[in-house]
């Protein structure tokens, strides 16, 4: 009997459950590596990045309470976007629940000592999205501050009720571990929310303040 070339003998075909188990391996995958991104957060630059880990302990509450950050409660959102009558241009969105250490309030930026941590409600959790560098004008600041070539929002009034109006202050968010479709350095979140959490406080963006003339 001749021999049948070999290049004509045609393949095998997979069978149904091999096809299965190869479609649900690659989906696993995407899924797998879709969640590690979210769990770590957006891409940042490489300061950033040593931020971020410099931070990465405060994802739980508990070591931000023993180093001196301490929770104002409320979960703080903005429903209609700023920038009216004196107001900031805030975009609608979230910005979570202040983690406030007074200890490190002072007139300079310490890129790795933010004065606030922002948590979002989740659930029963807390989720770390953000920190915040904040800088109230009794503390004798001359000018505007910057940090990551980042100028600070400002200076505005404190926010009521959680702070006196008369705290007037600059201040610079970052969402380290959140994306943000309003830019990394902006106030709110169009993605945080304050969900189901008892106390959700809708605010207006708060009103430019003059600095203080030397």
């Amino acid at each position: 009997m001749p021999t049948v070339p070999t290049e004509v003998v045609a393949r095998r075909p997979p069978s149904i459950p091999g096809l299965i188990g190869l479609v649900t391996g690659i989906v696993c995958l995407v899924v797998l590596s879709a969640t590690s991104v979210q769990a770590q957060g957006p891409a940042l630059s490489p300061e950033l990045e040593k931020v971020r880990e410099a931070l990465e302990k405060y994802r739980d509450p508990y070591v931000a309470v023993r180093d001196g950050y301490f929770s104002t409660v409320g979960c703080v959102h903005y429903p209609q976007a700023g920038g009216g009558a004196g107001r900031l241009p805030y975009p609608a969105g979230g910005m979570g629940i202040h983690f406030l250490n007074p200890q490190l309030i002072g007139p300079a930026p310490d890129p790795l000592r933010p004065q606030i941590l922002i948590y979002e409600p989740d659930g029963d959790k807390f989720r770390l999205v953000a920190a915040e560098w904040f800088i109230p004008l009794a503390t004798g600041i001359k000018e505007r501050p910057a940090l990551f070539g980042q100028p600070f929002d400002g200076p505005m009034e404190g926010h009521e009720p959680l702070l006196p109006k008369a705290l007037h202050h600059y201040d610079l968010h970052v969402w380290l571990w959140k994306e943000n479709p309003s830019g990394l350095f902006s106030a709110t979140n169009p993605r945080a929310t304050c969900g189901g959490y008892g106390y959700s406080l809708g605010d207006d963006a708060p009103h430019f303040v003059p600095h203080p003339r030397p």
